[in-house]
């Protein structure tokens, strides 16, 4: 059996039109984001899952909330193809990861059909021991279907470091994430790994080449630039995601990797 080629998926799309374009640029998979738990009916959000499967995209959403009963009622409503969790799990809120453990196996139990994405905090290059990303990817892996690996901070004396843009997630950092680490987990994972964290146009081949990932997922380095040279929230540069397209599939081509990358089954 031939492997499967590298799954494209890129965040924050937000309207149809977006996801028109995305489909224009050959990703395989969109991911949007529900910021607001008491707004939670976003009309054109819905719409815009609808028109990304309809193109034949993949759906992914992520609910910036951990409450279950409003999580199910966001299921229930969008119905996504994915349901992505990315709360912080290290520092005073891994005291939390059990909770999040129930919280994925029940959405499970009453959601088999969509597929439960988790991500796991990955250091820093160099700082990998610094987070304890496997050990965390071996308590979730038994409630998920995917995994993501993304950026987050890590304190070092002397070293000026970087935040979380949304207090308590993981993501939007800009930042590479630990590939040494991240490859390791794409190794001995039961389940794909998506790697995230800084990927972009300048070093999605290099990415997909070092970590051998099941996907790639890109925000924050495919955004359109402000007058100022920084990246803009839920605006895309379908030039710059299209270039990363480009990349990954010469990666593939580089690697023997099939054409079409199945998506796991909830």
């Amino acid at each position: 059996m031939e492997p499967s080629p590298t799954l494209v998926q890129v965040y924050e799309i937000q309207t149809p039109r977006e996801a028109l374009s995305m489909a224009g640029a050959g990703v395989d998979r969109i991911g949007s984001v529900l910021v607001s738990q008491r707004e939670w009916k976003v009309p054109e959000l819905r719409e815009t899952l609808d028109e990304a499967r309809a193109l034949g995209l993949g759906t992914s959403l992520i609910p910036l909330f951990s409450d279950l009963s409003a999580v199910c009622r966001v299921l229930d409503f969008y119905r996504p193809e994915v349901v992505h969790f990315c709360e912080v799990l290290s520092g005073p809120r891994a005291a939390k990861a059990g909770d999040l453990v129930r919280l994925q196996e029940e959405v499970g139990r009453r959601f088999p059909g969509i597929a439960r994405m988790r991500t796991i905090p990955f250091a820093p290059p160099g700082l990998g021991h610094r987070v304890p990303s496997l050990a965390l990817a071996g308590l979730f892996a038994p409630v998920s279907e995917l995994f993501l690996t993304d950026t987050v901070p890590v304190t070092v004396p002397g070293v000026r470091t970087f935040q979380d843009p949304v207090t308590g997630f993981v993501g939007i950092t800009g930042r590479t994430c630990d590939w040494a680490l991240a490859r390791r987990l794409v190794r001995q994972s039961p389940i794909p790994v998506i790697l995230a964290g800084g990927i972009s146009p300048e070093n999605a081949l290099d990415a997909v080449l070092t970590t051998r990932p099941a996907g790639v997922d890109s925000c924050t380095l495919t955004n359109i630039l402000d007058n100022r040279g920084r990246p803009v929230r839920f605006a895309k540069d379908p030039a710059r995601v299209a270039a990363m397209v480009a990349a990954v599939r010469r990666a593939d081509r580089l690697l023997g990797r099939a054409r079409l990358h199945p998506l796991p089954e909830g």
